[in-house]
């Protein structure tokens, strides 16, 4: 048995896969796998240890960080000799070549051609993926506040040029998650929950709303199926809650984009009637509880978003009360809002505690940690023979 090898030697990496992404690839509609890293000014601006020189797989609805291993194990990739081999091609061989510069090699020979020093395994982080921490980089604040002179734009026009369609809102919030290191469904929950949409005020444009945006957009919400007799923990048509939020002389010019009402919608409606971001939401109905919790988390992010503008509990509570519906004020209180989102500087003040700064729970900690594991032997001899 004669073995040879090439050199230099060309180099490859073996990337392991996690039993999941196997299946997928394996089934019979597998889908197309997307390699995403951020751009240099948008992997700077998130804080993020890990930000820079780094590549994302993605599925549609997963993402694995790529990084590199060093083996123990040398793996190679053999070539038949097929009979003869060029003297060229070698580094040891048994015996001298004739004048004809071949070796006369029986047919079980190999050469090895190629040499795996490392290998790539996919990683999924404590806590998993978020497209949050990107998209608030990325996209234009909408920020209006209420006084005595009337609403202020902050960050942008409450009048659009007029209504885009949704092939034009697709094209651009899909425009704005190509730089987004995470799956398409990822990214799309992270638009849902910061309440994203696009507007043509300025020209096409991908706007998050602050806390006190989607807080007056919910007052007025309320305000209006209140006066038009819309039921929201029944099945409303989300035209018509535009259509009560709407003042007889505001017609021509609403208190805020119709495409920021039916986020604010999006995000608060029952999950299990939401349609897929890509459709128009044209039915909605609100779950007391969930919906009052939201509120409360909202009100607090814009009206305490710091320590030094805490406000007293008693007082949240009152003005919280204050945003529902007379029905749902027996839901609001502290017990009810999420797990970690408050602080309180002293007894009787709360302030709000943004995400990026709550603790992880025990759940979300070590369940997604597990996902993303491979096989546990690092010995790919034995990985190799176990496929065969």
């Amino acid at each position: 048995f004669f073995f040879t090898h090439t050199r230099p030697q060309e180099g490859f990496r073996l990337l392991e896969l996690t039993p999941e992404l196997e299946e997928l690839l394996t089934s019979k509609d597998a889908p197309v796998l997307e390699l995403k890293s951020p751009s240099t000014a948008l992997a700077q601006a998130v804080v993020d240890p890990t930000a820079h020189d780094y590549v994302n797989l993605c599925t549609p609805t997963q993402t694995y960080r790529i990084r590199q291993v060093q083996s123990s194990n040398s793996l190679h990739i053999l070539r038949p000799s097929r009979g003869e081999i060029s003297q060229a091609d070698i580094k040891v061989v048994e015996e001298e070549a004739g004048e004809s510069g071949a070796l006369n090699l029986p047919d079980e020979a190999v050469t090895a051609i190629a040499k795996c020093s490392s290998t790539l395994e996919l990683h999924i982080p404590p806590g998993g993926f978020s497209a949050i921490p990107f998209l608030e980089k990325s996209l234009r604040l909408y920020d209006r506040r209420s006084d005595d002179d009337g609403d202020i734009a902050m960050g942008g026009s409450a009048d659009s040029t007029g209504p885009l369609g949704s092939k034009e809102m697709r094209t651009a919030r899909e425009n704005m998650c190509q730089d987004i290191p995470v799956s398409t469904a990822q990214c799309e929950q992270g638009w849902m929950e910061l309440c994203a949409f696009v507007d043509g005020a300025e020209g096409v444009a991908c706007w998050r709303p602050s806390a006190r945006s989607r807080l007056a957009v919910w007052k007025r919400l309320v305000e209006g199926a209140v006066l038009q007799g819309i039921d929201l923990e029944k099945q409303f048509l989300v035209a018509d809650l535009w259509k009560s939020v709407l003042d007889d002389d505001e017609e021509m010019e609403p208190p805020f984009p119709r495409a920021l009402l039916e986020a604010v919608v999006r995000r608060i409606c029952i999950a299990d009637e939401r349609p897929p971001l890509p459709d128009d939401i044209k039915w909605a109905s609100f779950d007391k509880v969930e919906c009052t919790q939201w509120v409360g988390e909202t009100y607090l992010a814009a009206t305490a978003p710091t320590t030094s503008s805490a406000i007293g509990r008693s007082e949240f509570l009152r003005a919280w009360k204050d945003c529902l519906p007379e029905t749902w004020r027996g839901e609001a209180t502290l017990s009810k809002l999420p797990t970690g989102c408050y602080n309180s500087p002293d007894p009787t003040t709360i302030c709000f505690v943004e995400p990026s700064q709550r603790q992880l729970t025990n759940k979300t900690a070590s369940a997604p940690a597990t996902a993303a594991k491979a096989k546990n032997t690092r010995n790919w001899h034995e990985l190799l023979k176990g496929c065969r």
